[in-house]
């Protein structure tokens, strides 16, 4: 069974940082693209960035470009998206999502999901 979980989430002051975590379980990280959602209060899931398992090429959206790094430990199967520079505007649940490449990034298809971790900035 393929399971996707996140944590790492909470509260953090405006300017600080977080680590999201994305632990997956049957199946294997380096196989599939591995996408970053964002869905703030009241708005719609975004894409906030995405590893290819193809090429290992990364992208982000415009919104969070300059502050979060994506990156992926196949060892543990893990992938993390580390934030830093943090706005209030940044608050919302984050998903972490896997896709057969290139449709995943490209496309933004993705077959499993996690169930979310809350991240609030705010003094």
């Amino acid at each position: 069974q393929v399971h996707l979980v996140e944590s790492g989430g909470g509260l953090v002051q405006p300017g600080g940082s977080l680590r999201l975590s994305c632990a997956a379980s049957g199946f294997t990280v380096d196989d599939y693209d591995i996408g970053w959602f964002r869905q703030a209060p009241g708005k719609e899931r975004e894409v906030v960035s995405c590893i290819s398992s193809s090429d290992e090429s990364s992208y982000y959206g415009d919104s969070v470009k300059g502050g979060f790094t994506i990156s992926r430990d196949n060892a543990k199967n893990m992938v993390y998206l580390q934030m830093s520079s943090l706005k209030p505007e940044a608050t919302g649940v984050y998903y972490c999502a896997a896709g057969r490449s290139p449709s995943g990034c490209h496309n933004l298809m993705f077959e499993y999901w996690g169930q979310g971790t809350l991240v609030t900035v705010s003094e």
